[in-house]
């Protein structure tokens, strides 16, 4: 059965589940899923995990991501993007040295409200489920960091690009609607491009076409998903049979942390953490 990890560079209108239905069809294997959603309207880097790799999906939405955004100053939207609903069209006062000035104010950590245009849950319905009702509802705080934010381009009169590096759960549509609010003049959110996820590029992206033609020599090992980790490789015999079954094994002199562990024939076996000289597995991928 296939098992590894696709870079889907995802096409505009298309939402991350078609994706993950896409290549469902293309594999014919039901476990699939991806590794951070993306809105219909955007494009770019989408990691989708294939048969045992989907046990590496939690690891991959935790991760930083990159994005390049195009912001339009001078307009709200319920959305918080051009594709929505226009609320509002102010006069646009503020230049390129203001837009610049403002970015460094939403840097670091910080409290994001989430839009009503958006999957979270509150009282066990999506909120924009909601939103499509016309209802807006107190919706709590998530707690994010931008750690860059910079201006890469004006395009227009009152149009920018942005790139931003930031962690899990940060809506780029609200970063763009708050930098609005602060120049005073509205903005939403006109175009976005995922060019980082989970430590993937666009560089190593392909397309759903590629896909469709090259079927599974384009899936990477489930391991490229912890090349920051250093690699350890198992004795023969006792260590590996333990590993196997779930149990710690005692490794002395090894230095703290997390490893990526291969048992003698090379196969990726855990992701482990050494601590105290006792190695324990976070997660199992016998077979990934």
């Amino acid at each position: 059965m296939p098992s590894g990890i696709l870079i889907i560079d995802k096409p505009a209108g298309w939402t991350s589940m078609d994706v993950c239905a896409k290549v469902r069809g293309i594999f014919r294997e039901k476990r699939v899923g991806h590794g951070g959603t993306l809105d219909p309207m955007a494009t770019g880097v989408l990691p989708v995990f294939v048969g045992q790799a989907t046990r590496g999906v939690e690891f991959a939405e935790s991760g930083q991501k990159e994005y390049v955004a195009g912001l339009r100053l001078g307009l709200v939207t319920d959305t918080q993007d051009t594709t929505g609903t226009i609320l509002e069209i102010r006069p646009v006062t503020a230049d390129r040295a203001a837009v610049e000035a403002v970015l460094s104010r939403f840097l670091g950590e910080q409290d994001q409200i989430p839009p009503m245009y958006s999957a979270i849950k509150v009282g066990g319905q999506k909120l924009y489920e909601l939103a499509r009702k016309g209802q807006e509802v107190a919706r709590k705080p998530r707690h994010i960091t931008i750690y860059e934010l910079e201006l890469l381009a004006q395009e227009g009169e009152s149009d920018y690009l942005l790139r931003c590096r930031c962690s899990k759960g940060t809506y780029i549509r609200t970063l763009c609607h708050d930098i609005g609010q602060a120049l005073g003049c509205g903005g939403a959110m006109c175009s976005l491009r995922r060019t980082m996820a989970a430590g993937f590029t666009l560089d190593q992206a392909v397309t759903l076409e590629q896909v469709q033609e090259q079927g599974e020599s384009l899936l990477l090992p489930t391991d490229s998903l912890f090349q920051t980790y250093p690699a350890l490789t198992l004795k023969p015999g006792v260590q590996e049979k333990r590993v196997r079954c779930g149990n710690p094994i005692t490794l002395p002199g090894t230095a703290d942390g997390v490893y990526r562990v291969y048992g003698q024939e090379g196969q990726f076996l855990c992701l482990s953490r050494a601590s105290g000289g006792t190695l324990t597995s976070i997660k199992n991928f016998f077979g990934a």
